[in-house]
Parts: C-alpha cells; sequence; structure tokens
C-alpha cells in the first residue's frame, strides 16, 4: 500500500539518513528537563518495554526502501519529538512484531502504527485543548481528558530531546477518506482504482546536491514526494487538513456503474493507449462528482456543489437535497473519517445525465471551430436573451446571390454512445424585427465522425432537404438517435464535425433565403431511459 501526505514523516527520514550527521538538516531540540533521551526513558519504564521492543525491530523506510536504522535509534538521537507510548498488553506486541519481519509489514507498522505515536510537534497534557501534528499527518486532539480520547497514566515526561507522555492504551488510528477507500472489503475496488494513479517525482528544490557530475547533478541527499494524479483532478482525499465528504458505491455497485460508464468511452483503434484513456476517464466519469469540499458548501441540506462545479455550467455538479428521498445521501451508511464524512450507498447514486452523458453544444459563433467553408461571409452577432445559447449566434450570408455556402463545425467531446443531433437556426427578426424576410432557408447536413478502427466516416442525414422556419427558434433534428462507436473525449485530434450545406435550386430563389442565422449545433445524448420516455 502506498499512502500520501506523510510529509513531516518522509521530510525527516530523507534528510536525517541521506547523511552521515543526522543534524545536519535540524537543530539540536532544546528541551528543558531531563538529561535522558526520549528512548532511554521508555527502557527504564518496565511498563513499555513491549512498545520499545516493536520500536527497535521497526526501520525507518526511505524512498520506499528499508534503512538500517530503527525507530529507537531515531528517540535516542538529538532529534525532538512527543511520543505516545502505550503501555504493555494493550495492544497485540507480538502481531507487530511479525509483520515488521517483511519489508512490507515493516512499512505497514511503520505507517499505521509508530507513525500514529509519534509527532515532531512539541506538545504537553494541559487544562486547555489543543492539536498534535503526528508523523502520518493526522491531528490528535490534545486535551486534559487525554489524547484523541485514550487516558494517559503519566504525561509530560520532558527528555533532552522531546516530551513523553504514558498512555493506558494505543491512540486510534482514524482513516481518511482515501485510507478508507483502499482498505474496507466493501468498497476497497474503488481504492484499487484510484492507488493506481499514485507516483513518486523527485524534489530537486529540497534535495542536497554535491556538484555535477559530466553536465548530470548528482545528490548526496534526495527527496522523493509522493502523489496521485487522479486526486489532483477530483480533490485531495488523502490530505488530512481538509474537510471534504465523498458518497461512494459498493464494490458490487461501483462494478455495475463502471462497466455501465466504460461503454461510452470506448476510443478507435488509432487513438494510442486508448485502453489506459479509457479507464482514466471512466473513473473520472464516476468520481469527478462523488467529492464535495464542504468548506464550499453554504447550506448542504439544501444543496451540494462538487469540486467540479463551475459558475460557468450552474446546471451540472449541483445535487439538491441530498439527504431527502431521491436524493444521492438518501439511504447511504455514514462512516467518519479523520478528514470528512464518507457515504456508501448500495448503487452508484448519479445518473449518467447527471455527470459524464452530458449535452454537446458547438456555438455558431465560435468561429475557431469552422473547419471548412465555402462561398459565404459571416458575421458575429450578439444578443442578451434566453433564446439564443451563450448570447451569440453567426449570421451567414452567400457570395452570390446564388452560392449554396457550407460550413462545418468541429464538435469536442463525443463518447462511443447515442445522440440526438440538431441544429438550431433563429428567425429573420433576430436580426430585422420591423421588417424580417420571412422566406426559410433549405440545407442538408453531413455528420463526420470515425468508426471504431479510426477510419473516416460520413453520414448524410438521409439526404433529407431541411427547412427552417423563419419565424420562430427552430431546433432542427439532423440525426435522431445517432450512434457514434468511437469515443472523442478530451482529444486534441476532434474527429466529429457537422456540416451544413444550402441547397437552394437556382429556380428556387424566389421561394427561399440563402442567407442563414445559426445560433449552434447542439447534440442531446441518449440512453436506454431516454428513449423509452
Amino acid at each position: 500500500m502506498n499512502y500520501k501526505y506523510i510529509i513531516c514523516a518522509l521530510c525527516a527520514i530523507c534528510c536525517l539518513y541521506g547523511c552521515a550527521d543526522w543534524d545536519d538538516h535540524f537543530d539540536n531540540a532544546n528541551v528543558a528537563g531531563n538529561e535522558l533521551t526520549l528512548w532511554q526513558q521508555m527502557k527504564e519504564n518496565p511498563q513499555l518495554s513491549d512498545f520499545c521492543q516493536v520500536l527497535e525491530n521497526t526501520k525507518v523506510f526511505r524512498m520506499h526502501k528499508k534503512t538500517s536504522v530503527s525507530y529507537a535509534g531515531l528517540l535516542d538521537s538529538g532529534q525532538a519529538f512527543t511520543v505516545v507510548a502505550p503501555v504493555n498488553g494493550s495492544f497485540n506486541r507480538d502481531s507487530l512484531l511479525n509483520l515488521v519481519q517483511t519489508n512490507q509489514g515493516d512499512s505497514l507498522v511503520e505507517r499505521f502504527f509508530v507513525f500514529n505515536h509519534l509527532s515532531r510537534t512539541l506538545r504537553s497534557v494541559t487544562p486547555d485543548n489543543t492539536t498534535m501534528h503526528l508523523l502520518n499527518s493526522k491531528y490528535a486532539q490534545v486535551g486534559p481528558e487525554g489524547i484523541e480520547g485514550v487516558r494517559v497514566v503519566n504525561p509530560n515526561i520532558h527528555a533532552k530531546n522531546g516530551v513523553l507522555h504514558v498512555a493506558e492504551r494505543p491512540l486510534p488510528y482514524r482513516y481518511n477518506i482515501y485510507e478508507y477507500l483502499s482498505n474496507d472489503r466493501n468498497v476497497n475496488l474503488i481504492g484499487a482504482n484510484l492507488r493506481q494513479y499514485e507516483v513518486d517525482y523527485f524534489d530537486a528544490e529540497h534535495s542536497v546536491s554535491s556538484g555535477i557530475v559530466e553536465g548530470v547533478p548528482v545528490y548526496v541527499d534526495s527527496v522523493v514526494n509522493e502523489y496521485n494524479r487522479l486526486l489532483q483532478r477530483i480533490g485531495y482525499i488523502d490530505a488530512e487538513d481538509s474537510t471534504y465528504l465523498m458518497v461512494v458505491p459498493t464494490n458490487e455497485g461501483w462494478k455495475k456503474a463502471w462497466d455501465e460508464a466504460s461503454k461510452y468511452f470506448q476510443y478507435d483503434a488509432k487513438v494510442q493507449k486508448r485502453d489506459s484513456i479509457q479507464q482514466y476517464w471512466t473513473n473520472r466519469a464516476l468520481l469527478d462528482d462523488a467529492i464535495f469540499n464542504m468548506t464550499d458548501q453554504k447550506s448542504p441540506k439544501d444543496s451540494l456543489t462538487s469540486v467540479q462545479y463551475l459558475r460557468s455550467t450552474p446546471e451540472y455538479n449541483v445535487f439538491y437535497r441530498p439527504f431527502d428521498a431521491g436524493g444521492i445521501l438518501a439511504g447511504t451508511q455514514h462512516y467518519q473519517c479523520s478528514n470528512g464524512e464518507l457515504y456508501i450507498a448500495n448503487e452508484w447514486p448519479f445518473t449518467p445525465e447527471q455527470t459524464y452523458l452530458k449535452e454537446i453544444w458547438s456555438e455558431a459563433e465560435a468561429t475557431y471551430l469552422i473547419t471548412t467553408e465555402k462561398d459565404c461571409t459571416y458575421n458575429i452577432r450578439h444578443l442578451a436573451t434566453d433564446s439564443i445559447s451563450k448570447g451569440g449566434y453567426l449570421h451567414v450570408i452567400p457570395r452570390t446571390a446564388t452560392a449554396n455556402w457550407e460550413l462545418t463545425y468541429k464538435v469536442n467531446n463525443t463518447l462511443s454512445g447515442d445522440y440526438d443531433i440538431c441544429a438550431i437556426i433563429l428567425p429573420k427578426s433576430v436580426d430585422n424585427p420591423v421588417n424580417p424576410n420571412l422566406k426559410p432557408c433549405k440545407f442538408r447536413a453531413t455528420i463526420n465522425y470515425v468508426d471504431s478502427l479510426g477510419n473516416e466516416q460520413s453520414f448524410n442525414c438521409g439526404n433529407v432537404q431541411f427547412k427552417t422556419d423563419p419565424e420562430r427558434v427552430d431546433t432542427i433534428l439532423l440525426a435522431e438517435n445517432f450512434h457514434f462507436p468511437a469515443c472523442n473525449f478530451d482529444q486534441s485530434d476532434i474527429k466529429v464535425s457537422v456540416k451544413v450545406q444550402c441547397s437552394i435550386l437556382a429556380r428556387e430563389t424566389s421561394q427561399y433565403a440563402r442567407e442563414m442565422y445559426l445560433d449552434c449545433i447542439y447534440l442531446r445524448p441518449r440512453t436506454s431511459k431516454s428513449e423509452q420516455q
């Protein structure tokens, strides 16, 4: 297992054991009191022999590798710590000692047990409530009644390198949301999907260089940090200094939702690493709206906005009355984590239309989307009204009185699914409300796309000649329930486009007008549910 943000411990370990002298990076602690070190204090206390034995046998890990240095040696050094030491018989010493015999087990003991009882924050137990930052980056509550609810039988034992508190039992280890997903058997499929995006990166700024050899920097002390590429996009649910709410399905619900969503992210055979891209965007599809930063919520019982919320698209990423019947948190099991709250549902509590299966709008006034143009000029117009998408449209004008112009628009982010493909045409009165030309326009449309092999295909929309209604906002259905065999989501090479081509014969000039007020190309997603309605 691999967890992020054990920053205090990692930085200290990297610095301490990368150099010959452990004190090269930190000043010696200046703690008034006993001249014994923390380790010496604990060794003299017969109640702490089990804890000492575990510390003697648990080795420090550096850059995912076990070193020869034990935590006994660390606490006998000049480094300052607060130690919470549980008494004999309050934990399973033999189980921990068995674990440290292997590298993986040693790492688990370090992360989940040792780090949970050590802090670089010097903290005494006083009548005032305060917090202590543990080496696992969690925050322990310290007060007159104890630490994290655990009674301290012998507090505030001062050593020359810190403070020792003898506790009646170990401090409880509270999973953060990420750890819960990684370790609970009911939801660990989600954790497994998240963990595959963990990577290490070299921190040159905080590493110690010994110079440059043959043009290459050489480091005597390398600092390597961990981060999760996916969590950077959906929310830092592994960070202990954040407060999140997350809702997820059980493993069974996750698998059902994942299998369904993955069908919409099937890329064509010419897309490199298409399987990895499909997996990434399927995970994003199910998790983008599952995480809520609680510092951003104004009234959580009324509505929740996910971390993906944007003011420019207020119709998405907002979930109203989440605790009411039919809400995303209704009927869920609630679990308190160290950095927020986790709600577990039997099924994925969203619908595709709420999340990844969104409407697609290619705005006509966005002329950078035009890939081909012929026999026309055009002007971008703006008009603030509810009937005009994004407050803009394109006035298309033929170059000559009989020119049948054409425009082709790119369509971004189509999924491998079914859509109703429409063109929205504005009435002639949008340009001249007093004396509009009420002749309709006649045009054909072609949908360009690729098949599952990446080969270019086109559909002429049944060779239908579409006629606009010059007196109203006209949503013309170009293709109903059209299937895209390949996903083109988040691709720089946009392989889907819609061509609009004026198709008025010379003899029809008196009946039709060749100019058009094009609002947008609009794709409405279809599902089996929407087809039944």
